[in-house]
């Protein structure tokens, strides 16, 4: 797939822009500060609804204005379809496909399928687990956009249970009204967190062995790369040693039971804490590089190998889940080859160069593999133009 027409009114640096966009490589050209990613970061909007530098929408908006718009021109196979999402600080985002009525943002969730490699993508290996599982949810709902409600459901479920807890923190004994609510909560916890855990534990196995290839290929194979999914069951259900990705071997259901007893068995360390201790909400992704973590042994080097091979993982992911010609991801290289020496600048530019389009932002044109000069683009505070 590839987005042939890219028009931004309001969104970030950018009070009107119109790029015409081709199939193949578009290398984008400017210093740094000029608004390079924000051309990026618009499409990656357009296929998660969400800012992969920015955790809410608020800084997406042009300084002063009310509302943002990104519209784009879709090609998937012989499909053309044009998207459109109005972003609005303090109301529903909406979409609209083809321009016809407007309906709710995530009805567009999947349309378009993006993986972006970022600076920012040095926190899958170096930062808090919330980075981890933000990258296990969001290939989730682009394979499967329906958990997009699931995982809001959960978050909302979290955040009203932990208000509940919180309101009777310290209480050794609740009410029958109290208890009786603390326990309603308790089963949409379970039942929707069990479904969520679920979803990221089958991603992660689609994941696994193309993350392994990938990082072999970047790295000489000089170590291998490996990813387990610590659950915060891990501790209440290992008791004799067991490794944690078992858990993979469980039905959603077994998960769900899982959690009730682990939320019954601790009911008075969450009243103690106020706090929800068990759910995906406390989850990780645990990255191992050979004998050891990744996070605080890996070198510089191999820290962006490993997140380079988990992006080229969901890559190849999405190749599998929809296999028909046109219908490859639209890939994203923002501002990494500056970061990379030359053995992995050249090895993921060769990697990635057959995709059926592909973004590159640069600060000059030296820091562009030849393998990936294609159409250039020009960028200028506020404007984007042929080179």
């Amino acid at each position: 797939m590839y987005i042939s027409q890219l028009s931004l009114t309001s969104f970030r640096s950018y009070a009107q822009a119109d790029v015409h966009l081709a199939p193949g490589i578009n290398v984008l050209i400017g210093p740094n500060g000029v608004g390079k990613t924000n051309i990026v970061e618009s499409i990656g909007y357009l296929a998660n609804l969400a800012s992969h530098r920015v955790s809410n929408d608020a800084p997406l908006l042009n300084f002063g204005a009310e509302r943002a718009l990104i519209r784009g021109t879709l090609h998937r196979g012989n499909q053309k379809t044009t998207l459109e999402v109005e972003i609005t600080i303090g109301k529903l985002n909406r979409a609209r496909i083809n321009r016809a009525n407007p309906v709710r943002a995530r009805e567009i969730l999947g349309m378009v399928r993006t993986v972006l490699f970022a600076p920012e993508d040095l926190a899958l290996v170096k930062g808090e687990p919330s980075h981890r599982r933000k990258f296990l949810d969001e290939l989730l709902v682009a394979l499967r956009p329906v958990e997009a409600g699931t995982k809001n459901d959960y978050e909302r479920i979290v955040k009203q249970r932990n208000a509940l807890l919180k309101s009777v923190r310290g209480k050794s004994k609740l009410n029958t009204s109290q208890e009786n609510t603390l326990k309603a909560w308790d089963l949409q916890l379970a039942s929707c967190g069990a479904r969520l855990i679920r979803g990221r534990l089958d991603v992660l196995m689609l994941i696994r062995p193309y993350m392994q290839a990938a990082y072999a290929d970047l790295a000489d194979g000089a170590k291998d790369a490996k990813a387990i999914y610590r659950s915060s069951l891990e501790t209440e259900t290992d008791e004799n040693g067991a490794a944690p990705s078992a858990l993979e071997d469980l039905s959603q259901e077994e998960i769900q039971n899982l959690l009730l007893d682990a939320i019954e068995a601790n009911r008075s360390r969450e009243l103690d804490r106020g706090i929800s201790l068990f759910g995906p909400h406390r989850d990780d992704l645990a990255l191992i590089l050979g004998p050891t973590p990744a996070k605080g042994y890996a070198s510089h080097g191999e820290t962006w190998s490993f997140a380079l091979a988990l992006r080229l993982a969901a890559y190849r992911v999405f190749g599998d889940d929809d296999p028909r010609p046109g219908s490859g991801p639209i890939l994203i290289l923002d501002d990494v080859f500056a970061e990379l020496d030359a053995t992995r600048r050249d090895r993921l530019a060769h990697i990635v160069a057959g995709a059926e389009q592909v973004l590159v932002t640069a600060a000059v044109v030296e820091d562009v593999p030849e393998a990936l000069k294609g159409h250039f683009f020009q960028v200028s505070p506020g404007q984007v133009v042929d080179a």
